[in-house]
């Protein structure tokens, strides 16, 4: 290690690729899922019922999913590869959408998108740990999330403008070339650059000889990471319904500008999520994670209970602005 901190296999690698796959993953990672609703309700014509059943099943098949794709992207060299491989599962399911947006396809390929979805921040988390020092990770990890969220005002405003100038249904196209190119930008990261002892904390600490994984019983018996897991679950239960639950309502007030609504919500809180991951980057090391992690816990109530007070576009795109801040810590 040189007195810098950089290694030398850091030094074959270029910070704007991984910059790029950040952004680019934004693009399809998920970007696009609350089009999906937003579509099947105005343009397609679905009940609530059927839109709440495909989400669900996708949703819980996620979930269910997650952990064990997590243990895999650990165990695996091959992380560029696994994250390639889904993002082509998605482009085929973006493809699938647009073709045959009937029940049964919609329901397979958002069910399928929603399993390869685990796989990038896992996988992203675990290259940028072998491309960086742990003294850089806090900084390169809220660089990271400045860049998703880049990513994710880029592909509402190319949704938004894809969804009025032609259809909604043509939005779901842009899922291919995005992942076109973000498989690009995951192989532009040498695979000599990243050190893959590293990427799964075994590298070991001030010369020690590495320790083994510490397999799937540390995710019960340690009793700080239970705590933390469930906050967080019980942070997501609460967030995750609320930009669909608002985009719903735009459709149904502004049927015609429904893509541009859902673009315009997606965008005020992007642009407020990118300078706070930013900020909490630079400064988590300093304040210490619990008074963040408090600050951005404390915003969703006061959000969810201002939705209530108007149904006015303009209240509920505005209300939107304080996502930013909890989702951008």
């Amino acid at each position: 290690m040189e007195a810098t901190g950089v290694t030398a296999k850091e030094r074959r690698f270029h910070p704007v690729s991984l910059d790029a796959v950040n952004f680019l993953l934004a693009d399809v990672r998920g970007g696009l899922g609350p089009y999906l609703n937003v579509f099947l309700v105005t343009d397609r014509h679905w009940s609530q019922s059927e839109v709440g059943l495909v989400t669900m099943i996708g949703g819980l098949l996620g979930l269910a999913f997650q952990t064990p794709i997590g243990g895999v992207i650990d165990e695996t060299r091959r992380k560029r590869g696994a994250i390639v491989l889904a993002l082509a599962v998605l482009a085929l399911g973006g493809i699938a959408i647009f073709a045959v947006p009937t029940l049964w396809p919609v329901l397979i390929a958002n069910s399928l998108m929603a399993i390869v979805g685990d796989v990038f921040a896992p996988a992203v988390a675990a290259l940028t740990l072998g491309l960086y020092t742990r003294d850089r990770l806090a900084r390169r990890l809220g660089r990271n999330s400045a860049f998703d969220h880049a990513g994710n005002v880029a592909i509402a405003v190319a949704a938004g403008a894809v969804g009025y100038v032609s259809s909604q249904r043509a939005v779901f196209l842009l899922v291919p070339i995005f992942a076109a190119l973000a498989s690009l930008a995951v192989l532009s990261i040498p695979s000599a650059a990243i050190d893959h002892e590293r990427a799964r904390d075994l590298d070991g600490e001030a010369g020690e000889a590495p320790a083994g994984p510490a397999g799937y019983g540390v995710l019960v018996r340690s009793r700080p990471l239970v705590v933390f897991a469930l906050s967080v679950m019980l942070f997501h239960f609460a967030n995750a319904p609320l930009l669909p639950l608002v985009g719903q309502k735009l459709a149904a007030a502004h049927p015609k500008e429904a893509t541009a609504m859902m673009s315009a919500c997606i965008i005020a809180a992007q642009l407020v999520m990118l300078p706070f991951a930013l900020l909490v980057g630079r400064t988590a090391d300093s304040w210490g994670r619990k008074p963040l992690f408090l600050l951005g816990f404390a915003i969703l109530p006061i959000r969810a209970g201002l939705y209530t007070f108007s149904e006015d576009s303009a209240w509920l795109i505005g209300v939107q602005l304080l996502n930013g801040v909890g989702a951008g810590i």
